[in-house]
């Protein structure tokens, strides 16, 4: 399997195979590459719908000459502190990107959430975080925001009083009860829709069937978050090992 980054001639046959409907999968298996290669590629380069393999080209290369010229002369990526390859970890941090765009965030709330995930502390400032994503604290204020909103991070004050955002086993947990509800909701809404549309209607059997689906869901989602509170987290990290 090919290694090293994608050539121009790749680049044109992924978006030769989004136009033909084609799936990452079949694309990737076409290239000789991973799947996660080719989805990575053209979630940061548009999305499936706007992928254009020429600007493609062009951006990863100002990148890469971005980088080159963060670093001195002769000089090679200092290795970080816990000895970790930092590539390494930048393919990685991408791969987790990639994956929450995917799931419907947007591109600067899944960098920021990233960061958040892979530090060893779990919680950053708004200055670290400005820091670490050469982003500005405009975009990283509006990330915030979102994300708290969402349920997926917490604020809380460190011993400096400086605001700190976190995330933790009880952010996932709240997220997922958060989620949940709002399957719930969506309960609520078809069951209204039986009263409107009449009880032996098609359309409102359709509707009904649909509630009870998404309540059976939602009611799922909550008692597993509890258990895996219970069980994964009540007594500690240790309770992981069984």
């Amino acid at each position: 399997m090919p290694g090293g980054r994608l050539s121009q001639q790749e680049r044109q046959q992924i978006a030769l195979g989004l136009a033909d409907g084609l799936a990452y999968a079949e694309i990737a298996r076409r290239l000789d590459r991973p799947t996660s290669t080719v989805t990575r590629e053209v979630m940061r380069n548009g999305g499936p719908t706007a992928y254009r393999a020429d600007l493609a080209h062009r951006a990863t290369e100002h990148r890469a000459h971005r980088r080159r010229q963060s670093v001195p002369r002769g000089a090679e990526a200092p290795p970080q502190a816990d000895g970790r390859d930092a590539e390494a970890v930048r393919e990685y941090e991408e791969a987790w990107t990639t994956l929450l765009m995917q799931q419907g965030l947007p591109k600067m709330m899944s960098r920021v959430l990233t960061c958040l995930y892979t530090t060893d502390a779990g919680s950053l400032t708004a200055s670290e975080l400005v820091q670490r994503l050469q982003v500005s604290p405009a975009s990283v204020s509006k990330a915030i925001t979102f994300l708290a909103g969402q349920g997926l991070i917490r604020r809380e004050r460190d011993e400096r009083r400086r605001e700190r955002y976190v995330v933790d086993n009880d952010v996932w947990y709240q997220g997922m009860i958060a989620s949940a509800r709002s399957t719930a909701q969506l309960a609520e809404t078809a069951r209204q829709g039986v009263g409107v549309l009449g009880p032996d209607t098609p359309a409102a059997v359709r509707l009904e069937n649909i509630a009870r689906f998404v309540d059976f869901v939602a009611e799922s989602m909550i008692r597993a978050a509890e258990q895996a509170r219970e069980v994964l987290y009540t007594d500690g990290p240790q309770s992981m090992d069984g």
